[in-house]
C-alpha cells in the first residue's frame, strides 16, 4: 500500500517499537523520565516504555500520564467546558488560540480523553523539530509537519501538503486534527485568526466554499491561562521588536516549551465552542474573495473571545494600565499587591525602559479584555455593512 503524506504524517503503529527503542536508547531519556515521572525507577519505566507498541498505548502510559503531571504541579485548577457538544464518531478541525507552544494542545488531549472521546492529530511546527528524540516523541504522539518558513513557492507547496493532510485525516483517515489560529503564539494577549490559516485549511479542495470547509468541521476552542505562560519571555520580545526585527536564538523554541511546561500557571480553563455550521459558512460565502476568509475569522475569533476566560490577573492588569477601577470588584487588594510583586519580580531579569516593559507585560494580561470589549461593540451587522 502506498505510503500517503511519508513527509508529513505522524508514525503508524507498526512504526511505534522502532521508534520506542530509540527513544529508551537516547541520553536524555533519564533526564526527562525523572522530570516527567520524578516517583518513578527510571529503570523500570525503561523497561515498561519498551513493551509499548501502539500510538495508543504510548498515550496512554506516557503522554497523557505525563500532562496530567505537569497539571498537578503548576495548575492550581483546570477546568473545561463544551466537549458535550462533541459527538463521537465525527471528526473535528480544531482551531485555537494559541497562548503555550506544548500545552494548548495537549491539555485538549485530555480533555478528550477525559470526556472518552479520541484524541486529535496535532500540527507539529518543523523549527521545532530538533532532534531525534523530539521528533520521535512528536510523531509517536500524533503530531504532523507543518512547515515554518521558506521561500514563496515552497511555502505554497507545504502548505498544501498540509491541507491536504489534514483533510485526509478528518474526512478518511477518521482523526480529529489541531492547528493553531495564527503562525507561532499570541505574544500580547490579543487573540485573532489569520486568514492564512483558513485558507490553506480550503486550497486542498475545489469544492464550493461551503462544501469544501463544511466537510472539515471547524471547531473553535479557547484556552485562557491565569499566569501566561512564558510572559516575561514575551514581554522581552515585544519589546526588542518595537525596535528592531526579533531574532530568534538558536534551540529559543525549546526554552520556551521547557518554561511552560515548568511555570506555575495558577487556573487554567479550555473551551470547546460549537463548530462552525454550514449556515455560516453560507454567509460566509456571500462575500467576495478574500472577505470570505474574513467573515469565517471573525465567526471564530467571536467564539474563543466568548469562551475565554477572565481570571483577576486579568483584571488586575487592565485597572493598572489604565489607572482605573473598573473591576475592582474582581479582585481584592491583597490580590492585586501580590499580581504587582510578580510582575516587578519578573520585570527586574528584562533589559529595557522599565515604564515600557511594564506596559507591555500589563498588555498581555489586559488584551483579553480589551478583546471583548471590542467584539462586544463591533457587531456582525455592522461587518456587514461594512463589507457586503
Amino acid at each position: 500500500m502506498k505510503d500517503l503524506f511519508p513527509n508529513t504524517r505522524p508514525y503508524n503503529d507498526s512504526e511505534i517499537p522502532a521508534a520506542v527503542a530509540r527513544v529508551a536508547s537516547n541520553p536524555f531519556f533519564d533526564t526527562i523520565v525523572k522530570y516527567l515521572f520524578p516517583d518513578t525507577s527510571v529503570e523500570k519505566f525503561r523497561q515498561e516504555f519498551l513493551q509499548i507498541t501502539t500510538i495508543d498505548e504510548f498515550q496512554e502510559k506516557v503522554m497523557l500520564k505525563a500532562i496530567g503531571n505537569i497539571i498537578q504541579r503548576t495548575c492550581t485548577d483546570f477546568t473545561e467546558e463544551g466537549v458535550g457538544l462533541l459527538v463521537p464518531d465525527r471528526r473535528y478541525t480544531f482551531i485555537a488560540n494559541h497562548r503555550d507552544i506544548l500545552l494548548d494542545a495537549a491539555l485538549l488531549q485530555i480533555v478528550l480523553k477525559q470526556n472518552h472521546l479520541r484524541t486529535s492529530e496535532i500540527t507539529f511546527g518543523s523549527n521545532l523539530m530538533q532532534g531525534d528524540i523530539v521528533i520521535d516523541i512528536g510523531k509517536m504522539n500524533k503530531m504532523f509537519r507543518i512547515e515554518r518558513g521558506g521561500t514563496v513557492h515552497s511555502f505554497y507547496k507545504s502548505s498544501m501538503e498540509v491541507s491536504s493532510y489534514m483533510r485526509y485525516a478528518v474526512t478518511e483517515k477518521g482523526e480529529s486534527t489541531w492547528i493553531a489560529q495564527r503562525n507561532g503564539r499570541t505574544k500580547d494577549g490579543y487573540d485573532r485568526t489569520e486568514n492564512a490559516v483558513l485558507k490553506m485549511l480550503s486550497i486542498s479542495s475545489q469544492k464550493s466554499f461551503q462544501e469544501n470547509l463544511a466537510e472539515m468541521n471547524i471547531t473553535p476552542v479557547a484556552i485562557s491561562y491565569e499566569y501566561e505562560p512564558c510572559d516575561f519571555l514575551k514581554t522581552q520580545e515585544l519589546y526588542i521588536s518595537q525596535y528592531q526585527k526579533y531574532i530568534k536564538e538558536p534551540g529559543e523554541d525549546l526554552r520556551s516549551i521547557l518554561k511552560g511546561v515548568t511555570q506555575e500557571k495558577g487556573q487554567v480553563h479550555i473551551a470547546v465552542t460549537p463548530p462552525v455550521t454550514a449556515e455560516e459558512l453560507a454567509d460566509c460565502d456571500n462575500y467576495e474573495k478574500n472577505l470570505k476568509f474574513e467573515r469565517l475569522a471573525q465567526i471564530i475569533d467571536q467564539r474563543i473571545t466568548d469562551h475565554y476566560k477572565l481570571w483577576k490577573t486579568n483584571h488586575i492588569a487592565y485597572d493598572l494600565l489604565h489607572q482605573s477601577q473598573r473591576y475592582a470588584d474582581q479582585y481584592t487588594a491583597a490580590d492585586a499587591d501580590a499580581f504587582v510583586r510578580y510582575m516587578e519580580s519578573g520585570l527586574q531579569g528584562l533589559s529595557g525602559e522599565r515604564d515600557e516593559l511594564r506596559n507591555i507585560f500589563l498588555k498581555i494580561y489586559a488584551n483579553p479584555i480589551t478583546n471583548k470589549i471590542d467584539n462586544a461593540s463591533s457587531t456582525t451587522t455592522e461587518w456587514k455593512t461594512n463589507n457586503l
